[in-house]
């Protein structure tokens, strides 16, 4: 995992979130990982819902995640997003989960992401092209 942290994301940990045991249910922290990814792409001015309007449907390839400790209700944490080009078609979001308070490790996660066309083929349409451009370097 990159260093460099990139875009970061506060958020905190709503009750219906936890399962039984009182902890985040494990299917929740791929909503966190992916509204983080959302909020970064706002940043450089491109809305995941007006890409699909265009006809760039971004799709999840590959989901790596390491939960290392449990968030708890209340818990207030950072999702941090640090994006790069990985082939000519894929797009690698290097993702951590830490507590805002401790900077404890959460969750390790790689979401490995390409765009389809029409007849589904894998394709890096200009939009995302430019949203990596926009990155600084100490971020890829």
């Amino acid at each position: 995992m990159p260093s460099s942290p990139g875009f970061e994301c506060l958020m905190a940990v709503r009750d219906y979130e936890c399962d039984m045991q009182g902890i985040v249910n494990n299917a929740v922290y791929q909503h966190y990982l992916e509204h983080a990814r959302h909020e970064f792409l706002k940043t450089a001015d491109l809305d995941f819902a007006q890409l699909t309007a265009e006809g760039v449907i971004v799709v999840v390839a590959r989901a790596e995640i390491d939960y290392l400790r449990p968030l708890r209700s209340g818990d207030q944490f950072i999702v941090t997003v640090s994006p790069s080009l990985s082939g000519r078609v894929r797009m690698v979001f290097d993702q951590q989960i830490r507590r805002s308070d401790s900077q404890e490790l959460m969750v390790n996660a790689r979401i490995i992401t390409t765009a389809v066309n029409a007849r589904g083929r894998p394709w890096m349409p200009p939009q995302l092209h430019r949203l990596l451009e926009a990155v600084p370097a100490s971020v890829k």
